[in-house]
């Protein structure tokens, strides 16, 4: 299993320095291999990045002599990006999805990030630093947690913030982590919650949670307005501009580090305390394309929700049901499972029209879902109960899953 560990540095003005050299060099030569491609797709030809790659190389030195002073894996690495990206764009087309697109050239400013192999890198004695080509030594703000083989690299820079992210192979059984419980929870996300979730231990009753998220974005929206005006108003290309623009990139940097440890912290809990967990497939995309609501769902940011759940998922050996997209989960009553027919946005609360049972609707919707988990978990004769249609499960799943009211697996 390949963990990544993004982690910050301390770095010199020297380093900075050779960092942004290093990273206008990687989007100078992407920006080369995109040109040499399209060159020669057009003239019908099927271009190799392997045969760009050496053709650039036998004149980068000629035509480019500033490139000895980056290190050659800033030279080699947009090659093979540009051979993946493409790849990519080509099995999009074969599915038929309109929404892919070919790769594009890189704007100066948009991106500053650059590749490390491994052989290039090493991690200190005490753990604190990590020795980079041409740079020497760089002190890191943490220690790198995850203990395995070293894939590579990638520098990077957020809000005028230098990152590595370093990518770890690490063995399955010592990637897996001890899960502390083994119930079934159904996790509801929304707008007015961030998550309700119902949980089950042990044939007991369920228990509903309600988790609101932070929602930095609201709380910052005034500071925001009033530096974008001020930045607005500054001379284009003048350097009171640049430190304004870099001040609004820092307040956003921060919006989205609360975000995603928000986020980070609930999918933790919920792997960490769970067997099986259930969630829906939420068509986040389509949803967002609502002007009304686009502010408050891209505050809340459940978008990575199903992301990190599913790696997160395979570390504690839990099992992840999605329920699909077209699954009435709001709509179907949690006591006698009736579907309602019609049930719109404004209805917070759940009545269901055969039982008479009223409840909010987002417990309702929590509840189905919980039960959905229940039924993913096998019995104690290892059997599982089929699952209903438009229902995935299981997801993801690593390890042998422990047995319902079972709590001697870890």
């Amino acid at each position: 299993m390949i963990l990544a560990h993004r982690i910050a540095l301390d770095t010199t003005v020297k380093q900075r320095r050779y960092f942004e050299r290093a990273a206008g060099c990687d989007r100078f030569v992407w920006n080369i291999a995109l040109e040499m491609w399209n060159a020669e797709y057009k003239a019908g030809g099927k271009p190799k990045a392997s045969e760009l790659k050496k053709r650039f190389n036998a004149v980068k030195y000629q035509q480019y002599p500033w490139m000895r002073e980056v290190h050659r894996d800033a030279h080699a690495d947009p090659f093979a990006r540009l051979q993946q990206a493409w790849s990519t764009w080509f099995k999009a087309q074969k599915r038929g999805d309109k929404r892919a697109r070919p790769p594009r050239f890189h704007k100066k400013g948009r991106r500053a990030s650059f590749y490390v192999a491994n052989d290039k890198l090493r991690i200190g004695k005490d753990g604190w630093s990590a020795t980079l080509p041409l740079v020497g030594s760089v002190r890191m703000r943490e220690r790198l947690r995850f203990a395995g083989k070293i894939m590579g690299a990638v520098v990077s820079r957020t809000a005028g913030r230098w990152f590595v992210s370093i990518q770890v192979d690490v063995e399955d059984s010592k990637a897996q982590r001890r899960r502390t419980g083994h119930g079934v929870a159904g996790v509801d996300v929304g707008i007015k919650h961030a998550a309700v979730i119902t949980r089950e231990v042990a044939g007991e009753v369920a228990t509903t949670e309600f988790v609101d998220a932070p929602k930095p974005l609201k709380k910052s929206l005034r500071k925001l307005r009033r530096m974008q005006r001020s930045t607005s108003r500054r001379q284009k290309g003048g350097k009171n501009r640049t430190k304004l623009v870099h001040k609004v990139a820092s307040v956003h940097a921060r919006i989205a580090s609360i975000r995603d440890d928000f986020w980070n912290k609930l999918t933790t809990r919920l792997c960490r305390e769970n067997q099986a967990v259930a969630i829906e497939d939420l068509n986040v995309k389509g949803m967002v394309g609502n002007r009304r609501l686009a502010r408050a769902l891209s505050d809340v940011g459940f978008g990575t929700f199903r992301q990190k759940m599913e790696y997160k998922t395979k570390l504690y050996g839990t099992r992840l049901v999605l329920a699909d997209r077209w699954y009435p989960s709001s709509k179907t009553c949690s006591r006698c499972g009736a579907v309602k027919k019609v049930l719109g946005l404004g209805d917070r609360v759940f009545r269901c029209d055969e039982c008479g049972h009223v409840q909010d609707r987002d417990v309702n919707a929590s509840t189905n879902l919980c039960g959905l988990a229940k039924r993913s978990v096998p019995t104690a004769c290892g059997e599982i109960t089929p699952a209903e249609s438009g229902v995935v499960m299981p997801l993801v799943e690593a390890g042998s899953t422990p047995c319902a009211g079972s709590h001697s697996h870890t």
